[in-house]
Formats: C-alpha cells, structure tokens, sequence
C-alpha cells in the first residue's frame, strides 16, 4: 500500500519533467522565430529609410526641374541660347599655324657604373 503514493509521485513528476521539457522546446522554437523576425524587421525598416531618401532626391529633382531655373540652365548650357541683351563670344581658332618653338636639348648624364662610382668615391678621381 504504501508503494502506490509513492508510485503515483514518481509518474506524475516524470510527467511534470516532460511538461516541463516540451515547454522549453516550445519557447525555443519562439525564441527562434522571435530573433529571425526582429532581424527581418530591422532590414525592412533599413530598405524604408534608404527610399524615403531616394524619394526625397526624387522630389527634389522634380521641383528643380519644373522650375524656371532648369529651363534657363538648360538654354543656356545644352542650347546655346542667349538673352536679348547678353553678349555672345565665340572663341575663334587661329587660322595659321603657329611657328615652331626653338627648344635646346638638355644633355642628359652618362650612366656609370658601379666600379667607377666607388672608384670616384673613394680616390676621388673621376
């Protein structure tokens, strides 16, 4: 009589132990998927910021270019236009080639070799 309590403990902590194990397991596995979310979360909030920058560029770009200042810029620069009253230059090239310039040759050094270098270094004759 006295083995069926003690028996009956002996099951019910064995099944407490595996309540217990199964439980860890199942937070793990939360755990787990809990990290790899957060990881997830972290990206998109980074793949977030760099388009609302672009999108910021983007804005920016349209206002200029909707603005008069870019069509001005543009006249100007890629076409070649001009105010009434602004003075065109166009630079001119030369029509006669110009004469050849007289240069002197700078003599360049002899190379020595290393026996007569010594040799200079230490007789002091060259």
């Amino acid at each position: 009589m006295g083995n069926a309590p003690k028996r009956t403990q002996q099951i019910i902590s064995i099944f407490l132990i595996a309540l217990f194990f199964f439980l860890l397991l199942g937070l793990n596995d939360r755990l787990s998927e809990y990290f790899k979310l957060a990881k997830q979360r972290d990206q998109i909030a980074t793949e977030v910021y760099a388009m609302q920058n672009t999108e910021i560029a983007l804005r920016t770009q349209i206002a200029y270019a909707s603005g008069e200042n870019a069509v001005e810029d543009w006249a100007r620069g890629d076409a070649h236009m001009s105010l009434p009253g602004d003075v065109v230059i166009v630079p001119l090239t030369p029509n006669s080639r110009s004469s050849a310039v007289n240069t002197t040759p700078t003599p360049t050094p002899s190379a020595l070799e290393n026996w007569e270098i010594w040799k200079s270094f230490i007789f002091g004759i060259q």
